[in-house]
Formats: C-alpha cells, structure tokens, sequence
C-alpha cells in the first residue's frame, strides 16, 4: 500500500471498499426497507488480554480522517456493479454517500478499562453500520501498540526508547501507525523514515552488520563510515567481538580529537549475547578511556520484560531498540474490540448472546480520583447521567464538522504522558493488579438494560 502525505498527520486511505461484505448487504437491506433513522454505535474492548492491566486509546484521527473522506469513487462503484449483489438505485446511493454524523471519543492517549466505550458514532443506519470494519481495524491496532508501548514506557526509568520494528510488522500502514502508536505512548523515535515524514517523529539509525561485512576491517568500516556522516552518529560493534571492537571505538574517538574532526562517535549499539554484561563491559572501556558521553544502545528481541530485567541488573544503558516484540505485540497480538449498536431510531438496544452482552444506550465513562489526583474507580453510566467525577468521551465531530482543532501528536503525547504518571502504582507495573482497577455501572444502565430485556423480540 502507497500511502503518501499532503501535511503532516494525514494520509491517503485506501478505498473505501476496505470493509466486509456484510456491511454492503445489510447496508442494501436498510436501503430496500427505507431505514433511514439514527443508530448510535460504541466501540469497546469486552475484556483485557491477561498481559494488560489497562488499554491506552489510540487511532483517533485515522478515524477521523476516515469519516471525513468516506466517499465511493467510480472505479468502486464499478467493482460493485460486477458482484450482481447489488440493483442500480443502491448503487447510485452509494455514490453519494458520505458521513453527515457526529463522534465522540476518548482523548487519544487515555488509559482505559475493559467494557468502557472509547468512541461512539451517531449517524443515519447506513453510514454508521458501512464504517464499521474499518474504524474497528484503525482503533484496535494502534490501541494494541500503544498499550505495549506504554508498558515499556512505565518501566524504562527515563531511557530513551525507539522503534525498531518496521521490517516484521504486518505491512506498511502497521510499520507506519506503530511508530504512531508507540511515540504516542512515548517513545521517542523511531527507524521508520515513513512515519517521520508523515507524523513528524523524529527518526534514528545507526548501520547494519552487512557495512562492517563489506568492508577488510572493522576498524576500516567504522572509520568510513563516520566519515561520511554529517552529524556524531552510533556505531554497531557486536558484528565480530565486542570488546575489541569498543577499543576500536575509543581509538577512532581519539584520532578524531586529535585531529580536530567534526562528527564523530555519539554512541554505540549492541544486539546480541549477553546484554547487560557486554554493556558492562563497554562502558567500562569508555570509562577508562575518558569516553564518559558515549551513550550505549540495546537491541535484540527486546520487550518491557527484558528492559524491566536489564534495568533491574543495573545495566548501562542509554537507549533501547524495541522492534519486533512492539510492532506485532507479541504476548497480545490482538484485542476482543468491538462496534456494537446501543440505540436505534431513539429506542435503547442491546446484545444478549450468552457472555456477549452489552449495556444499552448511549454513555459516558466517568473517572473518579483521590486526593493525590490518582483514578480510583471507573463509573459506566448513561450520557446524560451527572455523577460525580472526569467525562472521559469528548465530542470531537458534530454533524460532520471537527468541534474545534484537533490536538497534534505532541499535544496528545503530552496528554498520554500525563494520564501514565496519574495511574496507580499498582497499574504502572508488569505484573497484574491485586484487585483489577474497579469499573462500576451505574443504577441507571442497569435499569436501562432491565427494561430493554422485557421488550420481546
């Protein structure tokens, strides 16, 4: 997939024929049937993955972006003509059809807990159900990413984190929008040249083994190598043996002083062994040498786990590749994240299949706080319920219109940084929660559902 930017943070989708089938053919059925009227639908995660004591909201303003955008061009009216699914009325529909509703949404950065809905849609049946797939794809897969990231954010001790993970994610909009979520979440940088024309992250990047194997020496490798670097660059010194290889750092740092030389070696990075002892190793000749600003990278199958371990050991570190492990969240690879309609034509719905249930009716998540200003409890109550405590969903589109400017990504940035340090310490940690964060439901959605349950159907 091309994707390709006009301004920093926007993109062009892909066809709006990314989507499932079935939301054409029930799309077809409302149009034969003359349904017309509002649907409000929530998005939510019924339950966490056993690795994950909270989420952290993400994909925002893809689906923004998305909404805005939402048109069938020629070429894919064409395609649909040539299923025999659909009669020609439909189709013109189709046509001319865009999003006219309104969203409201969690901030972009927020923690949040199972069954809390993250985003609503309220829009004319049609539109709302044709959306779908596609704002579930953007919401859960930048959420997953951000929720990891996150994780290794909380127990990074303040290194500096970068993605790495561009060349194992699952294609090129997940590289691209997994460098998103990840700096969302905190990170600081990332490898993927894409996402930093497109977001504006800051990149970084040192070599791979294949330049020091080019080369006769790899004294020959990293001395042409820092010469035709513009800026202090960071050397790889794992390809062959590590120690001699810093020895051959600190030399190349000393013939560049002595010669006046601009550029240089700003650190160095290391992807394999034994991690914390070869960084001991390497700072100790630094050290020694008077080398005390080289700075040392890790890499190499990293996740918050391992951080959490080298840290723990005392490991001298300055920064941390993550790549793999981040882009395709490994120990979560998916979320249980749903769209689900809570009111129709004005009337409450609500799903019943056994362990599927949902609460009916629109709603808003209200987060309670002690006096340190930590959350201490959840409420899920209905939208025009005023209990006390913060209104996590915000209206951000009415009628097709943004209510105000949207954050940049380094305002949300901030926000997620901020709602991080808020969390319980019991929270910031790896391991589960004892008891889980407390998410309540208020008198007034359980009457609600109590009372749509007695309609027969």
């Amino acid at each position: 997939m091309v994707m390709h930017s006009d301004r920093a943070g926007t993109s062009t989708e892909p066809s709006v024929l990314l989507t499932d089938l079935y939301q054409l053919t029930m799309a077809h059925a409302y149009f034969e049937l003359g349904m017309r009227e509002t649907a409000v639908f929530e998005v939510f995660v019924r339950r966490l993955p056993r690795s994950r004591q909270f989420l952290v909201a993400a994909g925002l303003a893809q689906v923004l972006e998305y909404l805005e955008g939402l048109q069938f061009t020629a070429a894919d009216i064409g395609y649909l003509a040539t299923l025999d699914l659909f009669p020609q009325p439909f189709l013109e529909h189709l046509a001319t059809l865009r999003f006219t509703g309104s969203v409201d949404a969690m901030p972009e950065g927020t923690p949040f807990f199972a069954n809390e809905p993250v985003l609503r849609i309220t829009a004319p049946i049609i539109e709302a159900q044709m959306v779908e797939s596609r704002i579930v794809n953007l919401v859960h897969f930048q959420t997953l990413i951000a929720s990891k990231a996150a994780r290794c954010v909380l127990v990074s001790q303040g290194r500096r984190l970068v993605d790495f993970g561009l060349r194992r994610a699952h294609g090129a909009e997940a590289a691209v929008y997994a460098a998103r979520a990840a700096y969302l979440a905190g990170f600081q940088a990332t490898a993927t040249v894409a996402a930093g024309r497109q977001f504006g992250i800051p990149l970084t990047g040192t070599m791979a083994h294949s330049f020091i194997e080019t080369h006769d020496s790899e004294e020959q490798a990293f001395n042409r190598f820092v010469a035709t670097q513009r800026h202090p660059t960071t050397l790889l010194i794992d390809t062959y043996d590590t120690e001699r290889a810093a020895k051959r750092v600190v030399a190349l740092i000393q013939r560049l002083k002595a010669a006046g030389a601009a550029g240089g070696v700003r650190g160095v990075r290391i992807d394999s062994g034994d991690l914390t002892a070869q960084a001991q190793l390497v700072r100790g000749i630094f050290d020694a040498a008077g080398c005390v600003d080289v700075e040392i990278t890790l890499s190499g199958g990293l996740d918050e786990f391992s951080v959490a371990r080298l840290l723990l050991a005392d490991t001298p570190v300055d920064a941390f590749g993550i790549g793999t492990q981040l882009d395709v969240s490994q120990d979560a690879p998916s979320l249980d994240i749903v769209y689900k309609l809570q009111e129709y034509a004005g009337r409450a719905r609500r799903k019943r299949s056994l362990g599927k249930e949902t609460w009916p009716g629109r709603k808003q998540v209200f987060r309670r706080y002690n006096a340190q200003h930590q959350p201490v409890s959840d409420l899920l109550a209905l939208s025009a319920e005023r209990p006390p405590g913060e209104p996590l969903l915000c209206e951000v589109l009415r009628d097709a219109r943004r209510c105000g400017e949207p954050p940049t990504l380094a305002a949300s940035r901030d926000f997620c940084r901020e709602r991080l340090a808020e969390l319980p310490e019991d929270l910031r940690k790896l391991e589960a929660a004892d008891p889980v964060y407390p998410v309540q439901v208020s008198e007034e959605v359980q009457a609600l559902a109590q009372e749509v349950d007695r309609v027969e159907r």
